[in-house]
């Protein structure tokens, strides 16, 4: 079968086996694998039997040939659909109960599947994927590194890097290295978020120009004032000359607390609506 839709296929068992592994799967968890693709990790988890194993496929041929091999395992579904836009709380058989998600996931789709899952109203406990090595290290960044992705992934769960993948366990090579990383779901995020869109809006502000000062930063994406992005980052405690990278978490949220309360805000704004 030609590679599909970009998509490399894990090839080498020891590592599909490792993935899993990290997973923590017992006969009791409900487990979404998104891009199941070939089934390398899918006949790993199927012989571990877990309660219920949703199967998350973009491919539509792909995604036929798993129902096909599955059919006998009623307790295995598949979905054909788009991980980075469907709504999690909408996926058959895990609609109001706990779940994993395992996945292999496609390079250029990585980063918008482990948001749009974290982000949303029914996030996995945990996430066990396999991404490219530099979005691994981006997820798992520390203050100094952090980029919009570090901030979008560390707001809802501990991102922890766990192995690397060589090119040569996949068919076909794919010309980089890929990186296995363990996410786990927070009770509450991080920071405290009136409105998570308003909250995005002034990180994806921050790092508008990542090279640039916060206060360059701040004007350029908000299209605000010197005077305006000097006092919010006075309020939260920011010094201006800093740069995005070298936020933390916490001096995120202040600044957030600073921003929303901030005179040229809107009223909707203010409110976190």
């Amino acid at each position: 079968m030609p590679r599909r839709l970009g998509q490399h296929f894990l090839a080498d068992g020891s590592y599909a086996a490792r993935i899993v592994r990290a997973a923590h799967i017992s006969t009791d968890d409900m487990v979404v694998e998104v891009g199941p693709g070939r089934g390398a990790l899918t006949n790993i988890m199927v012989q571990q039997r877990p309660r219920f194993l949703l199967l998350v496929e973009f491919d539509p041929e792909l995604a036929d040939g798993l129902k096909r091999r599955y059919a006998g395992h009623d307790w295995v579904r598949v979905v054909e659909g788009d991980a980075r836009t469907v709504d999690p709380a909408h996926l058959p058989g895990i609609e109001d109960v706990p779940y994993k998600l395992v996945g292999n996931l496609p390079y250029y789709a990585a980063s918008p599947i482990v948001r749009n899952f974290l982000e949303s109203s029914r996030p996995p406990t945990v996430m066990v994927v396999m991404v490219q090595k530099e979005v691994a290290a981006e997820m798992t960044a520390l203050p100094g590194e952090m980029g919009l992705l570090s901030i979008g992934v560390q707001t809802f769960a501990d991102a922890e890097r766990l192995f690397d993948v060589p090119p040569s366990a996949f068919r076909p090579p794919p010309k980089v290295v890929s990186a296995v990383v363990r996410l786990t779901a927070l009770a509450q995020p991080r920071v405290e978020l009136g409105s998570r869109k308003s909250f995005f809006e002034l990180v994806r502000a921050g790092f508008r120009a990542p090279r640039k000062q916060m206060r360059n930063s701040l004007m350029m994406g908000l299209e605000i004032t010197g005077e305006s992005a000097s006092s919010v980052l006075v309020a939260a405690g920011v010094d201006a000359s800093r740069r995005a990278a070298t936020l933390s978490l916490d001096e995120w949220g202040a600044l957030y607390g600073a921003w929303r309360v901030a005179p040229s805000r809107t009223p909707d704004a203010v409110t976190g609506q």
